[in-house]
């Protein structure tokens, strides 16, 4: 059972089964996502990983990406790393990563939903 937030009443908990399907074996890179500054310049990383954040403890905010890290038992030991890109450029560089990744793996990282 995921501990994630449940936004607009939605259960973000996912299937064992699916899970262990999505798991890609011997990775550490289980999400790629991107931030960006957005229409007002106030989307930026730390506000997205504060986002992140919240949802994985509970809080009902409309951040569901990665939320399949929610239910890995060690989601509290993970790790957060980021590239610096231009803001234009944010889309494109997570388009490229995971395509990138996806052409190495055959699948896109476990967390991902799409791309």
């Amino acid at each position: 059972m995921s501990p994630a937030g449940h936004f607009k009443g939605k259960d973000p908990t996912v299937p064992v089964t699916e899970l262990a399907a999505l798991w890609v074996p011997d990775e550490r890179i289980v999400y790629i996502g991107k931030a960006n500054l957005g229409g007002d310049g106030n989307r930026h990383l730390r506000k997205r990983l504060d986002e992140f954040r919240k949802f994985g403890a509970g809080v009902p905010i409309g951040h569901s990406g990665g939320k399949r890290i929610w239910q890995l038992a060690d989601h509290d030991e993970l790790l957060v790393g980021w590239r610096v890109t231009d803001d234009a450029d944010a889309a494109n560089t997570e388009t490229k990563m995971l395509a990138d990744f996806r052409a190495h793996y055959g699948r896109l990282p476990f967390a991902n939903m799409r791309g």
